[in-house]
């Protein structure tokens, strides 16, 4: 997909990832709406923000009215809680599934219609390297990402033949507010994420993945469970 004079729908546009995500899309000739559940915080030059809760059907359905242009939309906005799925509240798992894969959902429905009617472009998902590797204290976030990738695969398949690309990016932590509590040396740059991301989806691939520890993770499902 040509990024430049593409119109791109970024979810969680205000801060982390995906920031980065619109800036450089701005960068490239797209023209961007910064979605946030709270669009005074988008401070972004060159942006039109936009206001989009993945958690309301109607600011969902709000939104694609405003972005009737759209060509693209970024899934990136979640949630992480460090939820347990056995011992930890079963009401923040409901509400990180609710985020993190309902949300997307519920937003690729109601802009397929756009962005098919804008004559196709392409989906990206943002999803994490625990769509497959599943720590019992990450068991809620690690649940709504293998859910949430499901989802990307299902979609691509669906939407291939009404010229919508769908792309999944899976990436270990990252140097932002969701990852404030791990070491430096153990997180990528989000701006380097971003333009993987982009690259993915400018040459069409179906998966992204951002870094080693992802691609060793990644590389590891086709191997025996019983090896080493």
């Amino acid at each position: 997909m040509e990024l430049k004079d593409a119109v791109a729908v970024v979810t969680g546009a205000n801060r982390g990832l995906g920031r980065h995500l619109a800036a450089q899309l701005v960068e490239r000739g797209a023209k961007v709406y910064a979605a946030a559940r709270r669009p005074e915080t988008v401070d972004l030059p060159g942006v039109t923000p936009l206001r989009l809760d993945v958690t309301d059907e109607a600011s969902i359905r709000a939104a694609a009215r405003t972005a009737s242009d759209a060509t693209l939309l970024v899934n990136n906005a979640g949630i992480s809680t460090a939820t347990p799925l056995i011992a930890g509240d079963p009401d923040t798992v409901r509400l990180e599934m609710e985020t993190n894969f309902y949300g997307p959902l519920a937003v690729t429905r109601a802009f397929t219609p756009v962005i098919e009617g804008n004559g196709g472009g392409a989906v990206l998902n943002v999803l994490s390297v625990l769509s497959w590797l599943h720590p019992a204290n990450l068991g809620s976030y690690a649940a709504t990402k293998a859910a949430a990738w499901a989802l990307t695969d299902a979609a691509r398949e669906e939407l291939a033949p009404r010229g919508i690309a769908v792309s999944a990016l899976h990436v270990g932590y990252m140097d932002t507010d969701m990852a404030a509590g791990v070491p430096a040396d153990q997180k990528a740059d989000p701006a380097d994420v971003a333009g993987q991301a982009l690259y993915g989806i400018e040459t069409g691939l179906p998966e992204i993945l951002a870094d080693e520890v992802t691609r060793h993770v990644r590389q590891s499902l086709a191997a025996s469970p019983n090896a080493a």
